[in-house]
């Protein structure tokens, strides 16, 4: 029962984050300069792209074939390699920097509050024996930090009572936690390069519906950062 819980928790964590986000990722596109047609288009686009990335890793989930930890390089890393590729290039466009010009930069950053709730999850799999201590805050996660300071930087952003380069900095220390987790749960999986050696190994991040940790919350979290940053430093 409490597995199935957790992953409740996970499929409405997720339903939840992106529906806020793409609340606002409406907004900024309503109010920027394209025309009514490039509006719908990039709207219709992006949402096609995410639909499709979600049904795909839920595919290769359910079917199985990221469950082979024995391949080198490990093909669940692919959950991680495509986001990380696809996401900065999308952020880095003139559309993208349009649409940021017109979403409040406190709005983005309350968004990272979702990380306390994937940090609670992540927490009750190691209760059940399905993810490795250092995966959690007990151990050498420490990304909850980023989570429960959201809400507090985005509050002083909105009350303009935060300097630009201490918002940098905090994006940047978000960023190096969110490194630390992605870093030790790839090291404590079953593959060629695990260094973790503790039991359970990290398999779980193979299993639907918490497949979408590593291909839909963690991208999400760096996401904002970089959407954050690039508002920050065009900022004039």
């Amino acid at each position: 029962m409490n597995y199935i819980t957790i992953q409740l928790g996970f499929v409405a964590t997720t339903f939840i984050v992106y529906f806020l986000l793409f609340t606002q990722f409406q907004k900024g596109l309503k109010k920027s300069n394209f025309p009514l047609d490039k509006k719908k288009r990039i709207y219709r686009n992006t949402l096609i792209v995410l639909i499709v990335w979600t049904v795909l890793i839920s595919t290769l989930s359910l079917s199985g074939l990221l469950s082979d930890f024995s391949t080198l390089p490990p093909r669940q890393l692919i959950v991680l390699a495509v986001p990380l590729v696809c996401i900065p290039w999308a952020i880095s466009t003139k559309t993208a920097k349009e649409i940021f010009k017109h979403i409040p930069a406190y709005r983005l950053i309350y968004l990272q509050s979702f990380r306390i709730i994937v940090e609670i999850l992540l927490w009750m799999l190691f209760l059940e024996s399905l993810v490795p201590v250092q995966m959690t805050f007990e151990g050498r996660n420490f990304d909850v930090l980023s989570g429960l300071s959201a809400p507090i930087v985005g509050y002083f952003v909105h009350q303009q009572r935060i300097s630009k380069l201490f918002c940098v900095a905090w994006n940047l220390v978000c960023l190096g936690l969110l490194l630390n987790i992605v870093t030790t749960a790839i090291l404590s999986m079953p593959t060629p390069l695990r260094a973790f050696m503790n039991e359970p190994a990290n398999t779980i991040v193979a299993k639907f519906p918490i497949v979408w940790l590593p291909g839909l919350l963690v991208p999400m979290a760096y996401g904002l950062h970089l959407a954050s940053l690039r508002q920050l430093l065009t900022k004039k």
